[in-house]
């Protein structure tokens, strides 16, 4: 699940609460202290941006963060977080989650990693905790109607885990259709709980993202790429996700129309960050480079060696890379998208409005 309940961006709906000192609560995903390959994000240099790390797979902030401080909030707590405020948001959100249960998506004989706290179990945790905060449903919807949910970005790992096994790009989109429903379902349903306003973001071009770009390295030929060294076949699958989400969101639109259902359009935003990184502080050569990662090869990521493992080391300067690890984006970038999406024209219908006293981070 997204992040919810966020207020209202009206300035009137602002809890008295907000905080001037910026302070961040590890994510839900380091509260379940898993092992494996996310043990590396509760430590430094993930979050070195920031100060320290928060559980974030980053160097500091993402696009949450950022929309959170536009609207006047503090960053949100995790659902996880023990003895937390919850009064300006709850962030379900766990890092490395699925959109369609493992269970019903995988042949359980292959190992799937961290992905037991699917889309479903973010939308229970969400159940749960409006009734135990609000108890009745009446009251539930009244607050549901003052709030901001968001339903992702989610989808993404359904597919990584996929091409992580060396899966045919045509054996992974067969995963399309059922990893759309899913998404769209949870977003059917907080609707029908009451929620007014409701944000469906799509998935990033994965054809860019250095990871993907090493993985497929050695067996892709100069036609593969399109004019900024992304993989076409990887970027024309994202697409049809998105295609098919994007019709999907239409079609709630139409079912709820007394509702605000927007599209936030990640690819997009993305290709015109990527596009348009020199004129917003990007180093350009570094654009299909990881900041943190093993330090050797076009694309400075390793999957034995990724950031936070022996033998890898963040760029002195991380604010100049679009990504951070080689899998996830740096802060600058993802503030950069932030506004590219939450303020400009990637946010489609534009359903948020910004108090002139916070402005754009």
């Amino acid at each position: 699940m997204g992040r919810v309940p966020t207020p209202a961006a009206a300035t009137a709906s602002l809890p008295s609460t907000a905080s001037a000192t910026p302070s961040l609560t590890r994510g839900n995903l380091v509260k379940e202290a898993p092992p494996g390959m996310f043990e590396t994000i509760k430590h430094l240099p993930y979050g070195v941006t920031f100060g320290y790390p928060t559980g974030r797979c980053s160097d500091g902030l993402l696009m949450i963060d950022f929309l959170a401080q536009d609207l006047g909030l503090p960053f949100l707590n995790p659902y996880l977080g023990k003895n937390k405020s919850f009064d300006h948001g709850v962030n379900f959100a766990v890092a490395g989650a699925t959109a369609v249960d493992p269970a019903d998506q995988y042949n359980l004989t292959v190992p799937v990693p961290v992905a037991s706290n699917s889309l479903k179990v973010q939308l229970r945790w969400l159940k749960d905790f409006l009734k135990y905060t609000f108890g009745t449903d009446q009251e539930i919807r009244r607050r549901l109607k003052t709030s901001l949910v968001l339903v992702g970005e989610i989808g993404g790992n359904d597919y990584n885990y996929a091409f992580f096994q060396d899966k045919p790009v045509a054996e992974v989109e067969k995963l399309i259709p059922g990893v759309v429903k899913t998404i769209i379902d949870a977003a059917k349903e907080v609707l029908d709980m009451g929620a007014s306003r409701v944000i469906v973001p799509g998935n990033f071009p994965i054809g860019c993202v250095p990871g993907y770009l090493a993985m497929n390295a050695a067996k892709s030929e100069p036609a593969d790429y399109d004019s900024a060294g992304c993989l076409r076949e990887l970027n024309d699958f994202a697409a049809k996700h998105n295609s098919r989400l994007r019709r999907a969101v239409a079609d709630l639109q139409a079912s709820y129309p007394d509702a605000a259902v927007a599209y936030a359009d990640y690819f997009d935003s993305f290709l015109t960050l990527l596009h348009n990184a020199s004129t917003l502080g990007f180093d350009p050569a570094s654009t299909r480079k990881a900041c943190c990662g093993a330090g050797d090869g076009e694309y400075n990521f390793d999957w034995r060696r990724m950031c936070g493992f022996d033998g890898a080391a963040a760029c002195a300067e991380p604010s100049t890379y679009l990504s951070w690890d080689g899998i996830h984006m740096t802060q600058a970038a993802y503030r950069a998208m932030s506004r590219l999406i939450y303020h400009g024209k990637y946010l489609q219908p534009q359903i948020l409005s910004f108090p002139e006293k916070y402005g754009q981070t």
